[in-house]
């Protein structure tokens, strides 16, 4: 297992977008956690790599309509 964390800088998230995105990006398989501040409008999900990919968690989010100012990844040694 390939522990990885992406972190995406969103424009906007509200409270309200925490629940959604929550279960939106808990139902990939590979998915460990979600974390959301929505005072810095950032949101962090770390994820086993062999499950899902950052570019798939990306591409969720702009499906969803969240637009994504900047992402990156850290990988994690297990």
């Amino acid at each position: 297992m390939s522990k990885e964390s992406a972190y995406f800088q969103l424009s906007t998230v509200g409270k309200r977008d925490t629940k959604e995105l929550k279960q939106q990006l808990d139902a990939f398989h590979g998915v460990i956690s979600v974390s959301i501040n929505t005072e810095q409008n950032t949101l962090a999900v770390d994820y086993d790599n062999t499950g899902v990919t950052c570019d798939r968690l990306e591409q969720r989010l702009r499906q969803l309509g969240y637009p994504i100012e900047s992402c990156k990844t850290e990988q994690h040694r297990m």
